[in-house]
């Protein structure tokens, strides 16, 4: 039940920011769950293989390649789904950044719900 919801709050975010940056754009809320749990896959499966891939850049600029890697996975989405699309990278990663904080503030509402 839990995942659900997280699913649904990430989807949330994605529709918002997706109206809210010019860049990008998304199909309804159907397409922002869709992006969200795809999002979700792609943060399971091919972000740990990135990681570990690009551990000498991450050490040498001290995390901040992570951010790329992150708009990289957006991207990726971008190209899998047909009802959500991001206009470059600039905007990628602006809209992975605004996200994650998107994000982090939705789950601690559900966080302060449990208390």
């Amino acid at each position: 039940m839990n995942l659900i919801i997280r699913l649904l709050l990430n989807a949330l975010a994605v529709f918002v920011l997706a109206n809210i940056l010019n860049g990008v754009t998304v199909d309804g809320y159907a397409g922002a769950i869709i992006v969200a749990i795809v999002l979700a896959i792609l943060n399971l499966l091919v972000k740990p293989i990135l990681v570990i891939l690009t551990i000498p850049v991450t050490i040498i600029t001290l995390g901040l390649f992570l951010l790329v890697i992150n708009a990289l996975i957006i991207l990726l989405a971008s190209s899998l789904i047909s009802g959500f699309g991001v206009s470059g990278f600039w905007t990628a990663l602006l809209f992975s950044i605004l996200l994650s904080l998107l994000q982090s503030l939705l789950q601690s509402f559900l966080k302060e719900d449990k208390k």
